[in-house]
């Protein structure tokens, strides 16, 4: 918690758990509030680089680290352009040398290495490959399902660690009051040494701070949920977890309780003749799993509704 920090106003979310982190195509982060106060016209620089940004283009980070953070930013976007598949390359060895190309251009990105350059070595990349790169854009590539999979994926859990350090933050409320009130009656309804029952009820409070530090903190070099950025050969999606199947169902017959005579059933009253009373249903009713028999002996059970409890 004390690594999420916003690098301007210092806020971090221990004292915040609230506090929002925003990051801009620099890579560098702010907190909401900062962000609301230095681009308030939509428009200014980034505090720590001077790179000039726009309001608009502020999201919510979603990774503890703002360099994962801007290399996924970078890495979409260049894979919107550079989506060639191994179909595309008569040789193995043409696209590794592919692959190798695209993995230079996001890391001279991401580390701010001949921008310029390569910034015009997409340019000519995308004249160069205009009908393929149109082409290849109607399809979805499986590198962007993963991605998206992995932040939504990081994002879940996230949520999840922010409700239990909630939770554990209430709980550590909750023991320091009752540690308070029991601190207040002792020494209220005690004989002993008013120092000595102080001291001890001050390593208890020194004990629950100690446990309310213990809070797992993940490496920089890969997400908090301990999946690396990139999944190598791995190919398909997240197995599908095992569910405990019970008994089969099996189908028991309605068990019908009349407080009264039973109803007739549909063969009696066809043969009594109700039926005639009874406007016959179309197709459409029909369909729908109503009959005129239903309506005839609901019409009987009405009629004799003074016989029933």
């Amino acid at each position: 918690m004390d690594d999420q920090v916003c690098p301007r106003c210092k806020t971090t979310k221990y004292r915040n758990p609230s506090l929002k982190l925003m990051v801009n195509v620099c890579g560098h982060t702010l907190c909401e509030s900062c962000v609301d106060l230095l681009f308030l016209k939509g428009s200014g620089s980034c505090p720590e680089c001077n790179v000039p940004l726009r309001r608009s283009n502020f999201r919510i980070q979603l990774f503890e680290d703002p360099m994962v953070e801007k290399e996924v930013n970078i890495r979409k976007r260049i894979l919107r352009d550079y989506n060639k598949k191994e179909d595309d390359f008569e040789t193995l060895e043409e696209y590794n040398n592919y692959l190798e190309e695209i993995e230079t251009i996001v890391f001279n990105l991401s580390n701010d290495i001949d921008v310029v350059n390569t910034n015009k070595r997409i340019e000519q990349y995308k004249k160069e490959n205009r009908e393929i790169i149109t082409k290849n854009k109607s399809r979805v590539g499986r590198e962007e399902y993963e991605l998206d999979e992995l932040i939504e994926e990081e994002k879940q859990l996230e949520d999840e660690r922010r409700k239990q350090l909630q939770q554990i933050e209430q709980e550590n409320k909750k023991k320091k009051m009752r540690e308070k009130e029991a601190l207040i009656d002792e020494l209220m309804s005690s004989h002993q040494n008013a120092a000595e029952i102080v001291s001890v009820y001050a390593k208890k409070a020194e004990q629950i701070q100690e446990e309310a530090k213990v809070v797992p903190v993940p490496k920089a070099t890969q997400f908090s949920t301990g999946i690396k950025f990139s999944r190598g050969g791995q190919q398909g999606f997240l197995p599908v977890p095992k569910l405990d199947e019970g008994p089969l169902y099996s189908y028991k017959p309605l068990l019908k309780i009349f407080d009264g005579p039973e109803p007739p059933s549909e063969e009696e009253i066809i043969s009594s003749g109700y039926i005639k009373h009874i406007r016959a249903e179309n197709s459409q009713e029909k369909a729908g799993g109503y009959t005129a028999t239903y309506a005839c002996q609901r019409a009987l059970q009405e009629a004799l509704q003074g016989l029933y409890d």
